[in-house]
């Protein structure tokens, strides 16, 4: 997988210089841009994953700069830093599309984990929607539409909750490939805190024990990473 692209808008040349090569030894393609002025410009010739932008910035601050750059890109995600802690200078980031907000000085992991979440979620958003709702996997017959899995073998049928159905989908459209945890979880329960994490390992569970009829299908969970729904011929 080629590396993300971050756009890094900081008017500090030293701090902006340590920031742009830790992200760097942390595999990410990394561009840097002085101030608001030359960030757009920037931002307008190369296609970039993510934006960090400093908020006090001569020239253009990183609102003004936030504003002309989701006018180019609704869905790109941007994290704000900044010197203050003012309450409304949060809520103004947010209210012109901040995706996260960090007070310096912050800890670099933090940052790090920031990004990872952000990517993450945003390339959930970007897996389009598959049009297919009908599928064989093994002795089973899946619709997703109607939310029914049916062992043809033995004629027994069951109808999925949501959550479920979707699971179930997702697992199939990675068939004998990784399904990453973070995708399933923010495509599906849209956030992939503790709580979410641990409900979808349930629902993991659940399904393990609907397809176990079919000693040719299982369901292994990959640590760290995601599962992995395989078919054995």
């Amino acid at each position: 997988m080629k590396n993300k692209k971050i756009l890094v808008v900081e008017d500090d040349p030293n701090f902006g210089s340590i920031l742009r090569d830790y992200l760097s030894l942390n595999s990410y393609s990394v561009s840097l841009a002085k101030n608001g002025v030359e960030g757009y410009e920037k931002f307008k010739k190369n296609n970039y994953d993510l934006c960090i932008l400093d908020v006090m910035m001569p020239f253009k601050d990183g609102f003004t700069l936030a504003k002309e750059i989701r006018e180019k890109n609704n869905n790109i995600p941007i994290i704000f830093l900044t010197a203050k802690t003012l309450k409304e200078d949060v809520l103004k980031g947010f209210k012109v599309g901040a995706d996260d907000y960090l007070s310096k000085p912050f800890d670099s992991d933090v940052l790090l984990a920031k990004i990872k979440v952000i990517l993450n979620r945003q390339s959930s958003i970007e897996i389009p929607e598959s049009e297919e709702y009908k599928f064989v996997i093994g002795n089973f017959l899946f619709n997703s539409k109607l939310r029914i899995l049916t062992n043809h073998k033995i004629n027994k049928s069951i109808k999925l909750s949501p959550k479920e159905n979707q699971l179930l989908k997702l697992l199939i459209l990675h068939l004998n490939d990784l399904m990453p945890r973070e995708i399933a979880l923010n495509k599906i329960w849209r956030d992939d805190n503790y709580f979410t994490s641990r409900s979808m390992d349930v629902y993991i569970a659940k399904l393990r024990k609907y397809l176990k009829t079919d000693s040719n299908i299982e369901i292994i969970n990959i640590h760290g990473e995601g599962f992995q729904l395989i078919v054995n011929n």
